[in-house]
């Protein structure tokens, strides 16, 4: 079988088991059962599986392939069965098909073309889980357990054009005290009120630092809850600020940015999901410029923002079609996603073989 007729045969048997995230331990399986049928070692910790394309070499760098193989739940606007692989007008429909089944299944087609070739880095394919809730017992938990890299490919769709930078996530409790008082008398201190005043600041704040590649850092009010009953001046206001952070801050930064300019009290959930950009004068920058493939920052997040390495973003579907109803990849743009895989490696290869030669 070609690569691409493997391709389509894997995502076909991985879009027919469900895999909502912490659930995937069957599509673990048949990841698992795609390398032993080839005679490549797979290891396994949790639902995340990896391989190595030959013995690892600590004196050769490291490029990481990564994408994930859970879903999210399949909505109400479905007409397809969500678990049916169904091919009509050269798309294979699917819940997963897209995000991220048909990047996950290029790569690890392009990985299975490198595995006997002799090359000037290591190379390490690696099928995620828990990447739709970005969970602990995702790419998180094993990052520990793998060389590190000096670069990470993280397969999401994107029609082929390379994310340089990602987007990071930090949502923060907020928290503003009052007094309790009598509604119907001039008692007490309203949380309400006080909230008011930070919100007005957060519906028009502007952070000091602009991202070359994403813009401006956003916070928007999300969620607020005040009060128990309409005769009693709450003493408590308590709202959820969603964060999005671009490379121009680490969440840290951000965070002490806000808790300056507002009066309330500030409690972020997690700081995990920091932004990313790939370092001015890396490699794969010249890898891209020189295949002419389009960079762009991206507002989405993946496991890149879990990936403490240097990381680019990039496979075949389009991130518009992530999470839809009946939803679906071009069979075409699998074809693409493992040559255009196979491309970035192999001109990574020579470029990095021509700057040791100097």
């Amino acid at each position: 079988m070609s690569l691409y007729d493997d391709g389509v045969q894997l995502l076909t048997q991985l879009i027919e088991i469900p895999s909502y995230s912490r659930e995937e331990s069957s599509t673990a399986e048949v990841l698992e059962e795609f390398f032993t049928a080839r005679e490549i070692e797979v290891h396994k910790s949790g639902n995340n599986i990896w391989a190595f394309a030959a013995p690892f070499d600590k004196n050769k760098p490291t490029i990481w392939l990564n994408s994930h193989h859970d879903t999210v739940k399949p909505n109400d606007g479905y007409t397809k069965d969500p678990f049916q692989a169904i091919i009509e007008d050269g798309k294979l429909f699917g819940l997963g098909s897209n995000d991220a089944g048909g990047p996950l299944v290029s790569m690890m087609a392009a990985f299975a073309h490198f595995y006997d070739q002799e090359l000037p880095f290591n190379l390490i394919m690696i099928a995620s889980a828990e990447e739709e809730i970005s969970g602990k017992n995702g790419i998180a938990a094993v990052i520990d357990q793998l060389p590190p890299c000096e670069l990470a490919i993280v397969g999401e769709p994107t029609l082929m054009d390379m994310a340089i930078a990602e987007k990071g996530l930090m949502v923060i409790n907020a928290k503003v005290i009052g007094k309790a008082g009598h509604a119907a008398r001039e008692e007490g201190i309203n949380s309400i009120y006080l909230a008011l005043d930070d919100l007005q600041k957060i519906r028009d704040f502007e952070f000091q630092k602009v991202s070359q590649f994403l813009g401006k850092t956003k916070v928007s009010a999300t969620v607020i809850h005040s009060g128990q009953q309409h005769n009693v001046v709450p003493d408590l206001c308590e709202f959820v600020l969603d964060v999005r952070v671009t490379d121009a801050y680490s969440l840290e930064e951000a965070l002490e940015e806000l808790k300056s300019s507002l009066d309330a009290e500030l409690t972020p959930r997690s700081m995990r999901l920091q932004s990313s950009h790939v370092p001015e004068g890396h490699l794969i920058l010249k890898v891209g410029e020189q295949l002419g493939l389009k960079t762009y920052g991206s507002p989405t997040l993946s496991d890149q923002a879990l990936i403490p390495y240097p990381s680019v973003k990039i496979g075949p579907g389009d991130s518009a079609r992530s999470h839809s109803a009946d939803e679906y990849i071009y069979l075409n743009e699998i074809q693409q996603g493992i040559e255009g895989y196979i491309k970035i490696l192999e001109t990574y290869a020579e470029m990095l073989t021509t700057t040791n030669l100097k």
